[in-house]
């Protein structure tokens, strides 16, 4: 790997290469975990704390319910279906020392995308949150899960506060739909049963499955990516290799505002600082911007992890531009790219730069980061992780010259086994040992990578090429633009045209000025030639804007 070129900006503190087998399973990284940071806080929420002895025994009752009063042999696949509560880590924790597949679910899940994923994972268990039981009721009959288990949010808040807050999201703020799930059981009552019982802890090998993550579906139906123990631990540590010049064992104190369901905050957030014993924030509904930042101001956080959306609407909120900052350490950007706009604003208002990652769910997910030590390059997406080699592609696989615009292809143990029962799309996906990311990118000359689109999103114009991100990036840029969100439509003249959505921060910004900033830097066939107001843009359960919803209502209300 010496003669790749980004060696040369490669961070100093950094090794290239990681010892990426250092624990047999993800387990096997649990249970030093436990043991080492007994004592401390593993996760928070809502105001609860949880140590991590408190976490090794109640995910062991978990273990005990699931292999020794259902009787579930090793691989069999546990669904999980909640939002960022406590009860979260304590249900994967268990199935994946039980030596079960934990099945990663969204909570906002049609029942039809629910029939789905718990079909084509084969789930044998699905642990769901009560608020969402009564899509689970809607096509009880139509799966073959052996076992449902409930939870309310507030179930492991403790005493009278759990009982508060239950009985406030069910009968005050009437969050839970009446639902009837005949022979479930309550995830308490679970954990009372295993708790019965003697732990025998289930061993595991790197070449087992341990999660199946779905993908988005943006391209046809969702995809479980098979990511096994081997992937999991080889990424996290990757991550951890990147992360350690600056964080110190004990001492981190991490906000989780982007789903741990995620693979995101799965791998980043979940598993690289549970090898820390960092103290972890989940945050349950971080759309609801006052009570999040209200959390924040409880706490002297050093690391902060989220999405583009999520950054930009915390910098938009006038509470959060008076917060402590002082403790922050790490701030990283992925799951989408990170606007120029958005990140250096982020720097002036919190003092740390924004460094932005890359990766799929395929890869576990992290491939490439910008430095941590204060050589980052806004506007790129860094080096790859340790043990990882990138390149720039043509169409058949082969490598392009540094500074021309191909498909990015990543290389490393973190790339994942493949699609769930999918050979053809696993095959489809793959070059060798390379993995075919769908994302066009390019290299600069100091081994820089930068992402300029996805290669089925971007925008022909008259024979050129339009990535919607740089118009993006641009539209951002422009004062009283709060999002945007572009996309291609075909046009009889010019093969397609490029049309945007915006949602306002300014009441006065019309269309005249946007196109008049755009004008000042894009080449007139970048510039959109038709600007929609909205209020809101479609997102993903992370905030991704998605960009074919934008082109579904597009055509629904105006044409194609």
């Amino acid at each position: 790997m010496n003669d790749f070129p980004w060696f040369k900006n490669y961070p100093a503190s950094v090794d290239k290469e990681v010892d990426t087998k250092a624990y047999s399973s993800v387990s096997d990284l649990f249970e030093e975990s436990v043991k080492k940071y007994s004592s401390s806080v593993a996760y928070e929420c809502m105001g609860k704390t949880m140590t991590f002895n408190e976490l090794d025994k109640l995910s062991a009752n978990f273990a005990n319910y699931l292999t020794q009063v259902l009787k579930l042999e090793k691989g069999s696949r546990v669904a999980i279906q909640m939002p960022n509560i406590l009860q979260y880590p304590v249900v994967m924790f268990g199935a994946l020392r039980a030596g079960m597949v934990v099945v990663n679910t969204n909570p906002l899940y049609t029942p039809a995308e629910m029939k789905h994923q718990f079909n084509d994972s084969g789930a044998d268990v699905i642990v769901i949150v009560e608020n969402f039981a009564n899509n689970l009721e809607k096509i009880r009959n139509e799966i073959s899960a052996k076992k449902i288990i409930t939870t309310e949010l507030g179930d492991l808040l403790g005493g009278l506060k759990g009982t508060i807050v239950n009985m406030v999201v069910k009968h005050v703020k009437k969050m839970v739909p009446a639902f009837s799930l005949p022979g479930s059981i309550s995830l308490k009552k679970a954990l009372s049963m295993g708790a019965a019982q003697s732990y025998k802890p289930t061993k595991c090998s790197l070449e087992d499955a341990a999660f199946l993550q779905y993908t988005g579906g943006t391209t046809g139906v969702s995809k479980g990516a098979e990511l096994t123990h081997g992937n999991i631990v080889a990424n996290m540590q990757q991550i951890s290799a990147w992360m350690k010049p600056k964080l110190r064992e004990r001492e981190e104190i991490v906000i989780t505002a982007l789903p741990l369901y995620h693979i995101f905050a799965l791998t980043v957030n979940c598993l690289a600082m549970l090898k820390i014993g960092a103290h972890n924030v989940l945050i349950t509904n971080p759309r609801d911007m006052k009570a999040f930042i209200g959390d924040l101001a409880k706490k002297r956080f050093t690391v902060f992890t989220g999405v583009n959306t999520l950054f930009n609407g915390l910098l938009n909120q006038e509470a959060f531009l008076s917060l402590d900052f002082s403790g922050l350490k790490i701030a990283v950007g992925g799951g989408m790219a990170v606007q120029k706009a958005t990140a250096e604003k982020w720097k002036k208002v919190t003092g740390v730069p924004l460094a932005e990652g890359y990766g799929l769910t395929e890869t576990s997910p992290v491939a490439t980061c910008n430095p941590i030590d204060g050589t980052e390059r806004i506007g790129t997406i860094g080096v790859p992780l340790p043990n990882t080699e990138v390149m720039i592609a043509d169409d058949a696989g082969n490598p392009l010259p540094m500074g021309e615009r191909g498909e990015i292809l990543i290389k490393g143990p973190q790339v994942m086994k493949g699609y769930w029962n999918r050979p053809e799309e696993t095959a489809n996906v793959m070059h060798g040992d390379w993995f075919k990311s769908g994302d066009i990118g390019i290299m600069d000359e100091d081994g820089f990578f930068k992402i300029v689109d996805r290669k089925k999103e971007m925008i022909l114009v008259s024979g050129f090429n339009v990535y919607p991100n740089e118009v993006e990036d641009v539209i951002a840029s422009c004062p009283g633009v709060l999002e945007v969100g572009v996309i291609g439509m075909p046009d009889p003249k010019s093969t397609e045209k490029v049309v945007a959505y915006v949602v306002k921060k300014d009441p006065g910004l019309n269309e005249e000025r946007i196109i008049k900033h755009c004008k000042e830097s894009l080449t007139n066939y970048k510039v959109p030639k038709e600007v929609y107001f909205t209020d809101e843009l479609p997102k993903s359960n992370v905030g991704k804007i998605l960009r074919r919803k934008i082109k579904e209502k597009h055509i629904e209300t105006v044409g194609a």
